[in-house]
């Protein structure tokens, strides 16, 4: 997947896109990404077999199904769904190269402890945009009776017995929301979380696990109440669709123009990003399971501060940046969830964004025509708003770092090609490219 020396030749990988006008078209969006990892994990819990339909087939799915084969969970996947049965599981010592590959192994901790009673896992890896601590989890999960050991390049997590407890986040957090439900749910006693993340992939581990047999109760609520129970069921279950996915989607007709249909959505999850473009200037129409975004390609400046849900999404603020190169005022876009998260802005500046930096935001100046040029995905999300900026970009843009892309979109080449965007993978072993682009 990553660029390599292959010889004299550098071998290499990339998306080409040319500038596309007047877009449209309809896509179905797949199942989410962020609600896939932790349920995907949580089936650990339980003896039983679980079936799963919906999961997205991309790359950080692919690390936890070869984490848990690694560990005894046997994973049969089909066209449609993925039968995972976890009884066989004999070990919870994960390969440290393998769970750093990705920032959410570390729910193998929440899913893992109460049966194994100790797990060994290397430190969170994932996207490249600052650090992402762990400390809300350790509070967490102590607080239930566990103990962690930091050594140089893993860490071990022992609880002879894990016990209800009332915590508290110091801050509204997905991940340890997420882990510590895992944990909670065959504690002894309850747990009381409060100041928890609202977001909808709570909402659906939760969903999915009470279908187990947890008794979980105020999930999407800031206050999650879990009453620990001896042992979870198989079940069966549908991912939610993917809200991250489908906003850049609902972003592209403002850069290009025309009208796109995404299916298979919540339009409730979208709430947040529907508001802000219709804000920026583009007709939104949603219906039970659709929402239409039509756009003539005049976009209004805004201002956009992140939050946790149901702020604006922090995974949503590196594409909206993208469409508001081209809008007719400047805009201000904050991240509050990760100020560090503007890498891409980097790589929009060489293609003529003009894009200022400052600590934790970024000015947008608005009324920039974009010329195509090599540049690089430093993560998933930074991947489609290279994509989106290089849709309104005069020439050929090539985006290098196609491997975090695939990391979080299963089929993003070919959905957009059916919009009418003339993209393409490209890959040689012979190519001439800037020397940053080379390892």
């Amino acid at each position: 997947m990553n660029n390599r020396k292959k010889g004299r030749y550098t071998y290499m990988r990339w998306i080409e896109v040319r500038k596309s006008r007047g877009i449209n078209g309809s896509v179905s969006i797949l199942g989410s990404k962020n609600s896939s990892l932790p349920i995907v994990t949580a089936c650990c819990l339980s003896d039983e077999t679980v079936v799963l339909k919906n999961v997205p087939c991309i790359s950080d799915i692919q690390v936890i199904y070869d984490i848990g084969k690694d560990i005894g969970i046997n994973v049969m996947q089909k066209e449609d769904s993925v039968k995972i049965d976890a009884s066989g599981i004999t070990t919870a010592d994960i390969e440290p190269k393998k769970s750093s590959k990705y920032r959410a192994a570390y729910y193998f901790v929440g899913a893992l402890l109460a049966r194994q009673k100790k797990v060994s896992i290397g430190y969170p890896g994932g996207d490249n945009f600052g650090s992402r601590p762990i400390d809300q989890h350790v509070k967490g999960l102590e607080a239930l009776g566990a103990k962690f050991t930091f050594l140089k390049d893993y860490y071990t997590v022992e609880a002879a017995k894990l016990t209800g407890a009332d915590i508290y986040f110091d801050v509204v957090t997905c991940g340890a929301t997420i882990n510590v439900l895992l944990a909670a749910v065959l504690a002894e006693g309850r747990t009381t979380l409060r100041n928890a993340a609202r977001d909808p992939e709570v909402v659906d581990l939760a969903i999915f696990l009470n279908k187990m047999g947890a008794k979980i109760k105020g999930a999407g609520t800031d206050t999650i109440i879990i009453d620990g129970v001896k042992k979870l069921e198989g079940t069966q279950h549908s991912i939610i669709p993917d809200r991250l996915t489908a906003g850049s989607f609902l972003m592209s007709v403002g850069i290009t123009s025309g009208s796109v249909v995404v299916n298979n959505v919540i339009p409730e999850h979208l709430m947040p990003c529907i508001e802000k473009l219709e804000e920026a200037g583009i007709q939104i129409e949603t219906g039970d399971n659709f929402v239409k975004a039509s756009s003539d390609g005049n976009i209004k400046g805004v201002n956009v501060k992140t939050g946790m849900y149901p702020g604006f999404p922090t995974d949503l603020q590196q594409p909206i940046t993208s469409l508001l190169i081209g809008s007719d005022s400047h805009s201000i876009v904050v991240d509050n969830v990760y100020p560090n998260r503007f890498k891409h802005c980097i790589e929009l500046n060489k293609m003529g964004a003009d894009i200022i930096m400052r600590e934790g935001n970024v000015v947008v100046p608005g009324r920039k025509s974009l010329k195509g040029a090599w540049v690089h995905a430093s993560d998933v999300r930074a991947g489609i708003a290279l994509i989106l900026a290089a849709l309104g970009a005069e020439g050929t843009t090539r985006i290098t770092g196609i491997e975090h892309i695939e990391r979080g979109y299963e089929n993003i080449v070919e959905d957009f090609r059916e919009l009418g965007v003339d993209i393409e993978i490209c890959e040689d072993n012979s190519i001439s490219t800037p020397s940053e682009y080379a390892l």
